[in-house]
């Protein structure tokens, strides 16, 4: 898998997409085990497994977003919500301008909370002209087909979900001591106010130890299929 698109503008006229797809990942702490661009891999990983099903053009990923909730931890590098939207905005405008006016945003990074209002406020404007997956609901239909052991409060970060996906995509990535690296924080009512690290000294909530190449193959497959309502929703947009 490759975190950057190989297509040429030639390929793009010749296929002529009616949506784009646009990968938004973090840089930020994954624990020991996970690299900093483990958001990326995995928007980028989605987005792949889509434009397998799905004539789409997808975009490069936004590699740095919201990821305050974790600063303190070396190498995390955060934006504003603010520079996150201008930077959509700017590309939903420029996407426009070339003739393609229907956008996915496939978020990688569960902080990245503006992407709703985004997509919210877009369609306000432009009546299905955006739409932002997965939802929650496509998640966990994803954990359900894949088999996962863990559900999403309890497999918050760097656990099992995101082991599984870098493991089929990018094995190499992943550290040996996943095994090792579970941590339980179920209980995090200050999450906003105080962030991970009142929770985690490790940066790690969750069930690495759970994570199978197998399991990261399933989910990008449902999450592809779940893909195709969002798709269909798009382009019943006229």
């Amino acid at each position: 898998m490759d975190l950057l698109p190989l297509i040429t503008s030639t390929d793009v006229a010749a296929s002529a997409p009616e949506v784009a797809v646009l990968p938004v990942g973090s840089f930020e702490q994954h624990g020991s085990f996970l690299p900093l661009t483990t958001d990326t891999i995995v928007a980028t990983a989605i987005a792949a497994a889509i434009a397998r099903r799905h004539n789409v053009l997808v975009l490069p990923p936004i590699t740095l977003s919201c990821s305050h909730e974790h600063a303190g931890w070396a190498g995390t590098v955060s934006i504003s919500h603010q520079t996150l939207s201008a930077i959509i905005e700017d590309i939903r405008s420029s996407l426009a301008a070339s003739g393609i006016t229907r956008l996915a945003i496939v978020n990688g990074h569960g902080g990245n909370y503006v992407l709703s209002n985004i997509v919210q406020t877009a369609n306000a404007v432009t009546p299905g002209s955006m739409t932002l997956f997965p939802t929650r609901t496509d998640w966990a239909k994803a954990r359900q087909d894949a088999r996962l052991d863990s559900d999403a409060h309890h497999d918050m970060h760097a656990g099992e979900l995101e082991v599984s996906i870098l493991l089929h995509v990018h094995p190499h990535a992943v550290g040996e001591d996943f095994t090792t690296g579970d941590h339980t924080a179920d209980d995090r009512p200050m999450l906003l106010l105080h962030g991970m690290s009142a929770y985690t000294k490790t940066g790690v909530i969750g069930r690495p130890s759970a994570g199978t190449a197998a399991k990261g193959q399933a989910l990008l497959a449902s999450l592809a299929q779940s893909f195709d309502d969002h798709l269909a929703a798009l382009l019943s947009q006229g």
